[in-house]
């Protein structure tokens, strides 16, 4: 059983209340606690060593990416983080020090996007490091931007360059917050989520909560040099556009909207985020499924970004 059917499996019959406005199979949960003019962002992650890290990663950059993952989710919806609660799993033999500076980097990000660390857990884990992140957010009612709302003829768009993350970035990607509320401030956003698990991991989630499917363009595919330079130097790596399209961890906004509207956003983007590229790599169609198209026609894209268990 792999992580997806597990959650299938878990999330059958949850209970829930009239607070819950969304809930399991979005990037964030969405609350109602009465607030006149926000809603409630809620949501947890957890980074694990030998999964998400390695022994020989600094411990700064650990910490760090902790936060940055569920600060990424927190994007997503197109809110912002308000606070925080840690649980640190640690092995009995634990070094003072190195988590120390674990902390010394989860602090300077949250302190970066103004999230308080309001406190935590720490407990026991034998033989590996890990922490769980639950963070709280908000988002101006009527702006969150969820999964669930791709229509067919809208334009898919994603930010940055996809693939190679293991070369360095998947520790220092930049959580998209102010892109992302941007997005929702000035266009109507019709579906957004993290690239987290790869762009054929991700994008059929969008597909799956919204109903529909997607025509890719495959030269529009932004691959990073990374995932171009390690494709070049070694035989047995995977081809670049196999890499930007199923790698993982490049954190980069994936989502859609009108197709009327592409062209006027991509050039208003332009002169708010020079530095940041973004792409429009396709469209959402009816039918199901995802289809990638070159030079040869087009055909059935069968790869699959990463899934736990599988």
């Amino acid at each position: 059983m792999n992580e997806l059917e597990l959650i299938a499996k878990l999330t059958k019959s949850l209970p829930a209340n009239p607070n819950v406005m969304t809930g399991v199979g979005d990037d964030c949960a969405v609350l109602d606690l009465g607030l006149p003019e926000k809603l409630i962002l809620f949501k947890t992650d957890a980074a694990v060593e030998d999964i998400h890290f390695t022994p020989e990663t600094p411990p700064e950059k650990i910490g760090r990416k902790a936060l940055a993952r569920c600060l990424s989710d927190i994007a997503a919806m197109a809110g912002t983080p308000v606070a925080a609660l840690v649980t640190l799993g640690l092995p009995e033999k634990f070094d003072p020090e190195f988590v120390g500076k674990i902390y010394d980097g989860l602090n300077v990000l949250a302190e970066k996007f103004g999230v308080a660390i309001v406190g935590g857990e720490t407990t026991t884990n034998p033989g590996r490091i890990f922490i769980s992140i639950a963070l709280l957010g908000t988002v101006a009612r009527g702006k969150q931007v969820l999964r669930s709302g791709a229509k067919a003829g809208d334009a898919i768009f994603v930010t940055g360059e996809l693939g190679g993350s293991l070369a360095g970035k998947h520790l220092e990607f930049e959580p998209r917050l102010e892109e992302a509320r941007w997005l929702a401030d000035h266009f109507s956003i019709h579906a957004m989520i993290d690239l987290s698990d790869g762009l054929a991991g991700d994008l059929p989630h969008i597909l799956k909560a919204s109903g529909g499917g997607a025509e890719l363009l495959k030269s529009a595919v932004p691959i990073s040099r990374a995932a171009k330079l390690r494709a070049r130097k070694s035989p047995t790596a995977k081809p670049a556009i196999a890499a930007a399209l199923t790698d993982g961890e490049d954190f980069e906004l994936l989502f859609t909207v009108a197709g009327a509207d592409a062209v006027k956003l991509l050039d208003a983007w332009k002169k708010i985020f020079p530095k940041l590229k973004l792409s429009c790599i396709g469209k959402i169609v009816a039918g199901g499924g995802i289809l990638i198209c070159d030079k040869a026609g087009s055909h059935k894209l069968n790869a699959h970004g990463y899934i736990h268990f599988a």
